[in-house]
């Protein structure tokens, strides 16, 4: 993963500092903005929709419907204490489908592995953790960017068209925190499909996902080189990947493109397009030999 995505989840931080209740614009709406989030919290019985930028941050929330991000939404559910009460733990779970619209960004989950959570008092040895679980499908139609770790959706992935445009200029809601915009997904359950198409963005990442269905990742144009990273993943079924940037199924061992470390995927079902050998490890070298 390139050095900028990490240095960035750092400066997120600072929403761990400035996150504080906001007056909803309703009992099932959670709205704010970047200086005042608004708190999702406690049991909702039906559909949850996020105008602005909205927190988890106050203890278990718990979503008996569709959560849905409306245009240009933020929401944050990646903090590891419960910071409004200052005792317990928070998480988010959605009964239905979580639907984020266009421009709309999202970060889910935290871990001290991959994505330290925001208001982990220990930035040097982090230690909380906090998961995010859908049961039904995470639907992304022209989102600004998506960054998963540590969570479980019972349904399909797709992301569909979106992004800050091909450049690693920061943008939208990340340019708050000095990052160009991206999306990832990373330690993770999917036990349906994982698909994403038409993306115009910095970087992406699939890395160390458990998928049971297919993974299908289609005209994704990055302007980083080192994206898209397609790492250490369990597919139960089919990897098709066609009319990317690049894709590579190993990291960059220095602060260079090359040389590169290989993280090849297992893939029960069949491989396709640019990802059947593994990409190459050195400037200019082969593919292969080894499957992607």
């Amino acid at each position: 993963m390139a050095g900028i995505f990490g240095a960035s989840s750092l400066a997120l931080s600072i929403l761990a500092s400035s996150v504080s209740p906001a007056t909803a614009a309703g009992p099932q709406v959670c709205a704010g903005t970047l200086g005042s989030p608004g708190v999702l919290a406690g049991k909702h019985s039906s559909n949850v929709t996020v105008e602005g930028v909205c927190a988890v941050n106050g203890g278990a929330a718990l979503v008996n419907g569709n959560l849905i991000l409306r245009p240009g939404a933020v929401l944050v559910a990646a903090f590891g204490l419960n910071d409004q009460t200052g005792s317990g733990s928070s998480s988010l779970s959605v009964r239905g489908n979580l639907q984020v619209q266009n421009g709309a960004s999202m970060i889910l989950g935290c871990d001290p592995q991959s994505f330290p959570c925001l208001d982990d008092p220990n930035s040097e040895a982090p230690t909380l953790s906090s998961q995010s679980r859908v049961s039904g499908n995470l639907i992304e139609q022209q989102p600004l960017g998506v960054v998963m770790h540590n969570d479980i959706v019972n349904g399909n992935i797709s992301e569909n068209g979106g992004g800050g445009g091909i450049t690693c200029e920061p943008s939208g809601i990340f340019a708050a925190f000095g990052s160009p915009a991206y999306s990832d997904y990373e330690d993770s359950t999917i036990r349906g499909n994982l698909s994403v198409t038409g993306l115009r963005s910095c970087w992406m990442g699939a890395i160390r996902l458990h998928i049971n269905g297919n993974v299908s990742l289609i005209d994704n144009q990055l302007a980083d080189p080192d994206a898209i990273e397609i790492l250490s993943n369990k597919i139960s079924g089919n990897l098709a990947c066609q009319q990317n940037s690049n894709v590579w199924d190993s990291s960059d061992a220095g602060e260079s493109l090359y040389p590169r470390e290989p993280h090849p995927n297992t893939v029960l079902g069949m491989r396709s397009g640019q990802c059947v050998h593994a990409s190459p490890a050195t400037e200019g070298g082969p593919l292969g030999p080894g499957p992607f």
